[in-house]
């Protein structure tokens, strides 16, 4: 009788723990207003038609997910890479990203602020130290949350994280917009908010160049992706309508109209754009690397599923001039980065 109740009390205890907890997860829950100014500059450099510009954009991985990792959401066990690999991976994702700094656009997505998996380190800070002679920075946050309690054998803990833009050129404005959708509580208050940035630099015919930074979702059934790509077809026809030239890059998890893949992930919700998704937009992506990497496993180049999920998408006024993929092997991040040069016509 004394140990029914002695277990009684542990289980009442333990629901009562589990009980604050959710509240405190919700309560402390990032909410973010649909916009965000993120910057803005009275005295934007103008661009001028014609001429040639290059873009890159790389899903760093929050310097965690080197060619050792697995990692439990796809599949694997691990959930932390070792410190000692993590520096690594920071000093050479770090000297990579050195060695492009000619680049006109630097798109980056997870970049860790102040996360326990990335051992507290502000990566935009660092990588800034590299752009210290760009004009323009922004950073937007789409994971901020106090405690992520998944895996309960290994909790991922506190993360904050997100997307980084730098540019050569002083932009008018840099903003943050949210991704429409999210999952049920209590799934959604320890699960990405999606969001993509948005910056505007001045034409010299009085229109726009938007460099657009995209992060979405990865997880879900295909539900979410289709309201986020359909939330942003709406916002880049009518910012096409306006003759505003438009790029946008990043890690859409999802492959780009009519990709033949020969490696295929086991990702079951990972999808193909639709081809009639934007008549006339023109996609651009190097189909002779991937750009990613399943993390069900270590990377093993012979048997690892890869696919291409990293890529850009222009509107008809810009001119493709080059995509190439930056073939790494997934040394340092399960994705490699992709870099564009194009033309404003």
């Amino acid at each position: 009788m004394k140990i029914g109740k002695i277990i009684i009390s542990i289980i009442s205890v333990t629901v009562a723990l589990c009980i604050c907890f959710l509240i405190f997860a919700t309560v402390t829950d990032f909410k973010p207003e649909e916009k965000i100014t993120l910057s803005e500059n009275n005295n934007p450099d103008t661009l001028k038609i014609g001429s040639q510009f290059s873009a890159l954009i790389w899903n760093i991985g929050y310097c965690g997910l080197d060619s050792k990792m697995d990692f439990f959401y796809d599949g694997g066990k691990k959930v932390i890479t070792p410190y000692k690999q993590f520096k690594i991976n920071l000093q050479e994702i770090t000297k990579t990203l050195s060695n492009y700094n000619s680049i006109d656009f630097i798109m980056l997505q997870e970049v860790d602020l102040d996360s326990k998996r990335s051992y507290n380190n502000n990566q935009f800070i660092k990588f800034d130290s590299v752009f210290n002679n760009y004009a323009s920075k922004s950073f937007a946050y789409n994971y901020k949350v106090k405690y992520v309690p998944m895996p309960l054998y290994n909790p991922l803990g506190k993360t904050n994280s997100g997307l980084a833009f730098f540019s050569k050129y002083k932009y008018s404005q840099s903003i943050r917009i949210a991704f429409p959708g999210n999952y049920s509580w209590p799934t959604s208050i320890f699960m990405l908010d999606r969001c993509f940035m948005v910056n505007r630099i001045p034409v010299e015919n009085g229109k726009q160049l938007l460099i657009i930074n995209t992060h979405n979702s990865a997880y879900d059934d295909g539900t979410l992706k289709q309201q986020q790509m359909d939330f942003l077809k709406e916002f880049l026809e009518t910012e096409y309508k306006k003759g505003n030239y438009i790029i946008i890059g990043g890690d859409w998890n999802q492959t780009p109209p009519n990709t033949k893949l020969n490696n295929a992930p086991k990702r079951g919700s990972l999808t193909s754009i639709s081809p009639n998704y934007l008549t006339n937009w023109i996609w651009i992506t190097d189909s002779t690397s991937p750009t990613n990497r399943y993390l069900d496993t270590e990377y093993n180049k012979q048997t690892s599923s890869t696919t291409i999920i990293d890529f850009f998408l222009v509107s008809p006024n810009i001119k493709p001039n080059l995509v190439k993929t930056l073939d790494y092997s997934f040394k340092y991040s399960d994705h490699n980065p992709v870099m564009v040069k194009f033309t404003l016509m």
